[in-house]
């Protein structure tokens, strides 16, 4: 581990805002705060907002401190990205905003049913090859997952450059019979981007550098909890991250 590192993981632990526990404190168990994030953590009984894969917690820290009316929870497992937002969160005094350092598949562990409002999923990693359609966090293994703390008129944002992970999720939601509320294949192009949607990451901003678009797609779950995974998407070529997701990775 290198130096930088282990002085971040070092700091994340004095973090108020740094959740972080143990595997045996979550695995096959409830964390203590399931249910609880308003009255033991934020102390209010504001909305709750997640970001899903938050990397640096760019859009939490943003949103946070454009939104002093709600809570926003960024969550990740890489704790030296993760410092970053939790430095910030820190250094300028925002209490409505927390980070989560755990696995996406034990979210379950941490929220209780109704518990959340909204969830934001900003450039993930599309996970291209075939073998790991079901990695992707829109996957239907995750919006099951999803499904058991979402209130029922509550929302998922996805936000990528990645045309193959936005098709892929409009096939999904299709064969699930879910309507998207939004579908935009390029919101900047198309001046749809809106105060949230222009809050940019630095994903997003190398992204667009490369001329990429940047989609977008809103929906709710509708009360399902059971989901299939499309039965016919375009094919995309295999290979291996690109070269940013690659730098990103190792940072």
């Amino acid at each position: 581990m290198g130096k930088n590192k282990h002085k971040r993981f070092s700091e994340n632990l004095t973090f108020g805002c740094m959740v972080q526990p143990l595997f045996e404190d979550i695995f096959h168990k409830d964390h203590p705060l399931k249910g609880r994030w308003c009255a033991d953590h934020f102390r209010n009984d504001n909305p709750i907002v997640l970001e899903i894969g938050c990397g640096r917690g760019e859009y939490t820290v943003e949103l946070a401190r454009r939104h002093p009316d709600k809570n926003f929870i960024g969550i990740d497992i890489k704790g030296a990205r993760m410092w970053r937002g939790a430095r910030t969160i820190t250094d300028e005094g925002l209490t409505n905003a927390a980070f989560l350092r755990t696995r996406i598949e034990f979210i379950e562990s941490f929220f209780g049913e109704g518990e959340v409002s909204e969830i934001w999923i900003t450039f993930p990693d599309p996970q291209l090859k075939k073998q790991r359609a079901s990695k992707r966090l829109t996957a239907p293994p995750f919006l099951a997952k999803y499904a058991d703390f979402l209130r029922g008129d509550g929302v998922i944002h996805l936000k990528t450059d990645s045309q193959h992970l936005h098709e892929y999720t409009k096939a999904l939601l299709a064969e699930n019979e879910i309507a998207a509320e939004v579908s935009n294949n390029d919101i900047y192009g198309s001046g749809f981007a809106d105060e949230k949607l222009s809050i940019k990451t630095t994903y997003e901003a190398r992204f667009l550098s490369q001329g990429l678009s940047i989609t977008y797609l809103k929906w709710s779950l509708g009360g399902k909890r059971n989901f299939h995974a499309p039965l016919f998407i375009p094919d995309q070529e295999e290979g291996t991250l690109d070269d940013d997701r690659q730098l990103a990775a190792t940072e």
